[in-house]
C-alpha cells in the first residue's frame, strides 16, 4: 500500500534512536554537507520527553549508500517532504540545519507550505548565510569539476568536524571527497527568488554561529518571515556545535523556545 511505501521512505530518510510517541513535538534535524545522521540524531536523548528528535539522512550515505545522490535540491527536498509528509500532519515540529543542512531545511519549510499548507514552528539555522543573500553567488560559482580532490580535502581539514580517523582509510576519504562534491552541486541548484510582497514564512528564526567561523550574511533572515529572527554567536569555528558546552546551550535555547511556543 501507499502507506507502508511511504513509512519505508521514512525509516531511510529518518535515523530516530530516541522514539518518544507521547513526544508534543518533533525537532526535524538536517546534517551538514559530507555529514551523516550521528551526530544530531543522539541530540534524542539530552532533549526532554515531550521532544522528539528525527535526523534526515540525505540519500548517497550511510544506509543509503548504495543509491544515487540526489540529483538537485528540488528532488531532494521532494524526497524530504514525501517521506515525512505523514508524520509533520500529526503534531507541530521544528527544524534545525547546520550549514548545508541549514539550506536544506529552508527549502523543505518552504515547499512544506507552499504545497501542503504545513510550517515549522520554529526554524533554527546555523553556520549559514540567509538564502537570499548575495553572499551565496560565490559559493555558486565554484567550478566543481576543476575542483581537486586535494583542494576539497584542504576545505574539510579546515572545517573541521570531520573525525581524523575517517581521513585516514583511502576508501572513506574518497566517499566523503564525493559526498562534499555532491552537495555542493545540490547546493548550486539551489535557487531561491523572494517574490515581490510575499514574505514567504510566518514562524520565528534563530540563527547560530561560531565566532571564530567565517562571517555570515544573517541580514536578510528578516525579510523571509513575518515572525521574529534572533541570532546568537557561540564560541569556537564552525563545527561549534561538536563542544559539549554549546550543544547544552544550543539544547537549553531550542527547549526554551519550544516552551515558548505554547504548543
Amino acid at each position: 500500500s501507499i502507506f507502508s511505501w511511504l513509512s519505508l521512505g521514512m525509516e531511510k530518510l529518518i535515523a530516530c534512536p530516541y522514539k518518544r510517541p507521547n513526544a508534543l513535538c518533533r525537532l526535524i534535524c538536517f546534517p551538514w554537507s559530507g555529514g551523516g545522521t550521528s551526530t544530531l540524531a543522539q541530540w534524542g536523548r539530552l532533549f526532554s520527553s515531550s521532544t522528539e528528535v528525527y535526523s534526515v539522512r540525505f540519500p548517497g550515505r550511510e544506509s543509503h549508500l548504495k543509491e544515487p545522490f540526489a540529483k538537485d535540491m528540488a528532488s531532494l527536498v521532494t524526497e524530504i517532504t514525501t517521506a515525512l509528509l505523514q508524520e509533520l500532519q500529526e503534531k507541530p515540529f521544528a527544524f534545525f540545519g547546520h550549514s548545508f543542512g541549514s539550506y536544506v531545511s529552508f527549502a523543505v519549510a518552504l515547499q512544506l507550505k507552499e504545497k501542503y499548507g504545513l510550517e515549522p514552528f520554529h526554524l533554527f539555522v546555523s553556520g549559514a548565510h540567509a538564502p537570499n543573500s548575495e553572499a551565496l553567488l560565490p559559493i555558486k560559482s565554484i567550478p566543481i569539476h576543476d575542483t581537486t580532490d586535494e583542494d576539497i580535502l584542504k576545505y574539510i581539514a579546515v572545517q573541521g568536524g570531520t573525525p581524523s580517523e575517517l581521513l585516514q582509510s583511502e576508501d572513506m576519504k574518497k566517499h566523503l571527497i564525493q559526498t562534499f562534491r555532491e552537495d555542493l552541486r545540490v547546493l548550486q541548484t539551489f535557487s531561491f527568488e523572494k517574490a515581490e510582497r510575499k514574505t514567504p514564512l510566518s514562524c520565528d528564526i534563530t540563527c547560530f554561529n561560531g565566532s571564530e567561523d567565517k562571517p555570515y550574511d544573517l541580514t536578510a533572515w528578516p525579510e523571509l518571515t513575518s515572525g521574529d529572527t534572533s541570532c546568537y554567536e557561540l564560541p569556537g569555528g564552525h563545527f561549534y556545535l561538536l563542544e559539549p558546552s554549546n550543544e547544552i546551550f544550543l539544547i537549553k535555547h531550542i527547549t526554551r523556545c519550544i516552551e515558548n511556543a505554547g504548543l
